[in-house]
């Protein structure tokens, strides 16, 4: 291939955002948006007599630069392919992004993802591109360009390109996963292909299993809830590329733009702006690659005047009367602290629409199981759920379903913590 497209380094996306986010000016904000759409620009489309489906190209570096390379971006949609070719020269690609196939003429398709490097022989028949369900992403590199000839051949036909799907599909079933944790992870994940159950099968049989089947029947938590609270749970975690996995499953289900933001707003005063704004980035990522428009609709209620009064009504509405008594037993050179909760993370974060009241104390509750070491918030905020209405088979409900994906010490620290609040009858 020989086209391909200019991306910015995720550094200064990254620093970018970190400059930004502690603005509340709808002016600074756009052009925040802005600076992230341009380094994230998928560039033009791909030609459409050598590729199915949609695929976007941009250069990086243009052999008429002064360089003997060519050197650019691809970005697959799911199911999007190049046809059969070759390339005189030889080629390599460097996956950035999402999981996609690879495969050269009288061999198997590979599954290939972010970080894997393909080096393809000259002149070998291959093609690539992205996986059944996912986005793919790669930095393609032509080297000897002036010496180089790209031969573009018979598009990829759907019965080749499904082979790989269908050999993985017979192969989970001879892994022993049943029946229903495959029916659950396809409604998270449809026609997604896991990587981990080539190298790692026996993993991928116990955990799935587990987490697909058995902790799922469990309980009848709805399934956009359960998604909302395991994504909550792997911001706590610091698990990104996790993170990433359930934005797409939410979407998927049905869960809103609007409400997976509210989830990661929430998350800032519970984890901290240092700890999220890397997740910030990747959602807005994912939004733009799915053509989500940003900014989105405001959803704030408060204003710097009545931030202080709305965040100590909806505080009190959580947490009860036990406020007046924090703000009594504070030391005056700590004052400042608990009128911050009432302001801060009440007034600016939870009074805010999107999510309601009772699924923002199970997101919140989320945040502190998977941070550990929380146990003195846990409580109070197994405390607020009750308040809000979530009785105990309902937190029952959450730390089981959240199990399979923070452990079980954190999860045991959380039961204890039930227990000692809201004993069993």
């Amino acid at each position: 291939m020989k086209v391909l497209k200019q991306m910015k380094p995720a550094l200064l996306l990254v620093a970018s955002l970190l400059l930004d986010a502690t603005t509340a000016d709808a002016q600074v904000e756009q052009k925040r948006i802005n600076k992230m759409n341009s380094f994230i620009d998928k560039g033009v489309a791909a030609p459409a007599q050598n590729f199915t489906g949609t695929v976007w190209v941009n250069m990086n570096v243009k052999p008429d630069e002064g360089y003997d390379v060519n050197i650019g971006t691809v970005t697959f949609e799911p199911k999007a392919r190049t046809n059969w070719h070759t390339h005189a020269s030889g080629q390599i690609l460097f996956v950035i992004e999402g999981t996609g196939y690879y495969q050269e003429k009288g061999k198997s398709i590979q599954l290939i993802q972010k970080g894997d490097v393909v080096k393809i022989p000259k002149n070998a028949v291959h093609w690539h591109g992205a996986s059944h369900g996912s986005l793919m992403r790669h930095i393609a590199l032509v080297p000897d360009y002036e010496k180089d000839k790209t031969e573009w051949l018979n598009p990829v036909s759907d019965e080749d390109y499904n082979r790989y799907q269908a050999s993985a599909i017979k192969g989970s079933s001879k892994l022993g996963i049943t029946e229903t944790a495959h029916k659950n992870h396809e409604e998270l994940w449809p026609n997604y292909v896991s990587k981990a159950a080539q190298t790692d099968p026996e993993l991928i049989q116990v955990f799935d299993n587990f987490a697909f089947d058995q902790v799922i029947a469990h309980d009848k938590m709805e399934t956009k809830i359960r998604v909302l609270i395991i994504m909550a749970s792997t911001i706590g975690s610091q698990a990104l590329t996790e993170y990433k996995m359930f934005v797409e499953a939410a979407l998927n289900v049905g869960v809103t733009p609007v409400e997976i933001k509210e989830v990661l707003y929430q998350s800032v005063p519970y984890v901290g702006i240092s700890k999220v704004i890397d997740f910030i980035g990747a959602t807005n990522e994912i939004f733009v690659a799915k053509n989500i428009e940003l900014p989105l609709e405001s959803q704030a209620t408060t204003s710097p005047a009545t931030r202080m009064e709305k965040g100590m009504a909806k505080q009190k509405e959580i947490v009860g009367n036990r406020v007046n008594e924090m703000y009594k037993s504070s030391p005056k050179d700590l004052l400042h602290i608990q009128e911050y909760l009432s302001a801060n993370c009440f007034g600016d974060y939870i009074t805010r629409n999107g999510l309601d009241v009772k699924t923002r104390e199970m997101v919140t509750l989320s945040f502190l199981i998977a941070l550990g070491g929380t146990e003195s918030q846990i409580k109070g905020h197994i405390s607020g759920n009750i308040k809000v209405g979530n009785n105990r088979q309902t937190l029952i409900n959450l730390m089981t379903q959240l199990l399979p994906y923070v452990g079980y010490p954190r999860t045991l620290n959380a039961i204890n913590c039930l227990n000692e609040i809201l004993p069993a009858k």
